[in-house]
């Protein structure tokens, strides 16, 4: 097959790799290494990728990462649950610093941290992965910064150029200062009282750790002299949806007000299990409460959680609305996972929607399997392919689900056999569809038409003074930019390669023997 379909290319092409452009030089190889595991991996790990635009920092670190983060903090293991916490009475094996000498606790913590070897029994995959974060919760509070460096290093080395982190700076202040108030569907009315109790102070004091953080990273590159230029780094605030209405709304509002203040906070997104208590109680609530500081932060972008739900998890009811409402009621720019879509209510009127406001879902191939039991031709991944709806691939939660973006890639060719020209849009949707600010290098959203100002740089592989000042004044276009140029690195290493050598050489016998077969 893989001589044939090089015979084939090179026929409708009626040109020589040397002759043929880079980027279908490219697919050529790709389409050739199909059934070559190996090489196919070595592909997607070189290949630019762009963004990871759905990446939760509370589960991007690897528990071995966060174990030795914590070896200074006098943190102590639980020694049924795992957990660990300071504890004045810790023995011996169960101390944090000392847990290289008892490699078989060791491996317990590190499986009970994360999906690893995790086979489901007395617990499901759901169940098991939404009780890691309570374990090292300590450690996350205490070393957000050396996560957030191992999470960008991680990035780079796939190389991505862009992400979108959820944090929770304030460790949930916000919440509590939720608290002291008794609930009012006047939202207006609790805007004004979290206001007057103080919740700018809040948001104040996160800018202030995100300066803290900023800073700490800086201290670690240059320590390691680890320099990443073009790399950019934003932020998402999450919410903890599985709480009182009060405690939800002045999260919400810290959010926006912190997003709108901060540039470096570009939006807000709901978190915890979409299928909990209170989560399904009040996502209505939620919705609404979103839809109101929307009208009053109409700059602020909005991603949400979504339809990460599955018949069985919840009541049939509940599988109805909530990617509409999200959309329709909360005004969400992009969705999170969107599993249930087939479920709600004319689904294909919504799908419909989805297309023609550009809607974009970010699909989270190794999460779905792992904690919902969706994989394959039971995910709706190609569901949102045949109605134009604009997906990504992301994370998740890549240190709990020990996975990582250039996975993501894997499973989608293995499982759908994605041409090479399907995954280079994909990953251009990546930023394409960021929170980034400022104009896009592409009138389209295929990336055939780019705007006049930058027309003859993209052709020529030159910038030009004009294509620059609209760079730096458009920071999205800017990083659209930088992907091309690797995306024209990484092409131009495909030709004439002795991989596409071999295969115009294959496909150059298979012609004569066609020929002496037509003779």
């Amino acid at each position: 097959m893989r001589v044939l379909f090089c015979f084939l290319l090179l026929c409708s092409y009626h040109v020589s790799f040397a002759e043929m452009s880079a980027e279908t030089a490219t697919a050529v190889y790709f389409n050739s290494i199909q059934n070559q595991p190996k090489k196919l991996d070595t592909f997607l790990w070189v290949m630019p990728k762009g963004g990871d635009l759905h990446n939760h920092l509370g589960g991007a670190s690897l528990a071995e990462n966060m174990l030795h983060y914590a070896r200074r903090d006098g943190l102590c293991i639980h020694a049924k649950s795992f957990a660990a916490k300071k504890d004045p009475h810790c023995t011996e094996p169960y101390y944090v610093a000392h847990l290289q000498k008892f490699p078989r606790l060791y491996h317990q913590i590190i499986d009970a941290w994360s999906m690893r070897n995790f086979r489901p029994g007395k617990e499901t995959g759901h169940d098991h992965f939404f009780a890691t974060f309570e374990k090292f919760l300590p450690i996350l509070i205490q070393h957000r910064p050396e996560m957030i460096r191992e999470t960008i290093e991680r990035a780079r080395h796939e190389n991505l150029l862009y992400l979108e982190l959820m944090v929770t700076p304030d460790n949930n202040r916000s919440g509590l200062l939720g608290r002291q108030l008794v609930w009012n569907p006047d939202l207006n009315r609790l805007r004004q009282q979290l206001l007057h109790k103080g919740i700018i102070s809040i948001v104040k004091e996160m800018s202030n750790q995100f300066n803290f953080y900023q800073k700490q990273i800086k201290i670690f590159n240059q320590q390691e002299k680890q320099v990443y230029p073009g790399f950019k780094l934003r932020y998402l605030y999450q919410v903890f949806r599985e709480q009182p209405p009060t405690h939800v709304f002045a999260q919400l509002l810290a959010g926006f007000e912190l997003a709108s203040r901060d540039s470096r906070v570009l939006g807000i997104n709901l978190v915890q299990a979409e299928d909990g208590k209170l989560s399904m109680r009040d996502y209505h609530v939620q919705m609404k409460m979103i839809g109101f500081l929307h009208q009053l932060y109409p700059r602020v972008k909005i991603s949400l959680h979504a339809g990460e739900l599955v018949k069985g998890l919840v009541p049939l009811s509940g599988l109805r609305f909530h990617i509409r409402e999200a959309i329709e009621i909360a005004h969400a720019n992009r969705i999170g996972h969107g599993v249930s879509i087939s479920y709600e209510n004319n689904a294909e009127q919504l799908l419909q929607e989805m297309a023609k406001k550009q809607i974009v879902v970010e699909i989270n191939l190794s999460s779905n399997a792992a904690i919902l039991q969706v994989y394959g031709k039971q995910h709706p991944l190609l569901l949102y392919k045949h109605y134009q709806v604009p997906f990504v691939l992301s994370t998740d939660d890549e240190g709990v689900l020990r996975t990582n973006l250039t996975e993501q890639f894997k499973i989608a060719v293995k499982n759908y056999h994605f041409s090479y020209f399907f995954l280079k849009q994909l990953v251009r949707n990546s930023i394409h569809f960021s929170f980034l600010p400022g104009k896009h290098l592409w009138v389209d959203n295929h990336y055939q038409q780019p705007v006049p100002v930058c027309k003859t740089s993209l052709m020529r592989g030159k910038l030009y003074s004009n294509c620059q000042r609209f760079l730096m004044k458009n920071e999205k276009a800017e990083s659209q930019w930088e992907l091309e140029q690797q995306f024209l690195k990484f092409e131009h290493s495909f030709i004439n390669s002795k991989h596409h050598l071999q295969c115009e050489k294959e496909s150059l016998e298979n012609s004569r023997r066609i020929s002496r077969i037509m003779k």
